[in-house]
């Protein structure tokens, strides 16, 4: 389990409420008493619809004031850039997974900067350049799309270092998709389990749940939690290992619940333990 901590004025869901170095903290303490195994840290808006990207120096200036107090408190930190530069100060800073949005196609040394370190790197699903990974793309089979730029630069982290032990493969639910696409991809999982790699999901109160089916309205982002806890639920059943968050009480409940049904034997702290981030779990 994976807690989102945005460090960014104009995030989607929080909209900067933890732009503070004192508030952020105190969420990430909030999310680690509420089960979190792991905190995603991020200083870059990439919501549908966002203005000019943060500069680096903007991008690490959010960051830097935060990341040494974060790594202290003692749970696996990523930070979550597609800037080389960003991920190499973060990485010397103490942060131990990196969550590139762009799959590292946007500036592929990240990933060298990630070996070095010899820290865990989360390559997600999005084309397009930064600034354009939500527009709309067309796709024969969407699910298989996915799962082959999922192996082409999982491959390309590999040949920069990477070992592939320490690689998990996010779908990029949201991200160069329509809502139906990303549900199509939630269906496909399965075939992206055929990469090895656990499988990293993302789909809190994401804008393709705004779709429920029956609901005659769009659901705006302040009521998602319930369609995100579903759709992470269905996530886990096909395949997903990795849950990435921002209601993370909520989520551990519901995981923790679907756990005790599908196996009776395991304690709830075990069921928890088994959705960590790719550093935790060795």
């Amino acid at each position: 389990m994976v807690g989102i901590l945005n460090l960014t004025p104009d995030s989607f869901y929080d909209g900067g409420r933890y732009l503070e170095p004192a508030s952020a903290l105190a969420r990430a303490e909030t999310m680690a008493s509420e089960g979190a195994d792991a905190l995603d840290v991020g200083a870059q808006t990439t919501r549908p619809g966002a203005g000019p990207p943060a500069t680096p120096d903007e991008e690490w200036d959010r960051l830097r004031p935060v990341l040494p107090e974060l790594v202290r408190m003692g749970l696996p930190v990523s930070v979550d850039t597609y800037r080389a530069e960003v991920a190499r100060r973060a990485l010397d800073a103490g942060v131990s997974m990196v969550n590139d949005v762009t799959g590292l196609t946007a500036e592929p040394e990240l990933a060298r900067h990630a070996a070095r370190a010899g820290a865990a790197l989360i390559v997600m699903h999005a084309l397009g350049a930064p600034d354009r990974m939500h527009d709309p793309v067309e796709y024969a089979d969407a699910a298989e799309s996915v799962r082959s730029f999922l192996a082409r630069q999982m491959q390309a982290a590999i040949a920069a270092g990477v070992p592939e032990e320490r690689i998990a493969l996010d779908p990029g639910i949201g991200f160069s998709k329509r809502a139906a696409q990303s549900l199509e991809v939630l269906r496909g999982l399965p075939r992206l389990t055929s990469l090895g790699r656990p499988l990293y999901i993302g789909v809190s109160r994401k804008s393709f749940l705004a779709h429920v089916p029956g609901r005659a309205v769009p659901v705006p982002v302040s009521d998602r939690l319930a369609a995100g806890l579903g759709a992470t639920i269905a996530a886990i059943a096909l395949g997903a290992r990795i849950v990435r968050t921002h209601d993370v009480r909520e989520t551990v409940d519901a995981i923790r619940t679907a756990e005790a049904i599908w196996n009776p034997l395991e304690s709830p702290a075990s069921a928890t333990a088994a959705h960590a981030a790719p550093k935790a779990r060795g």
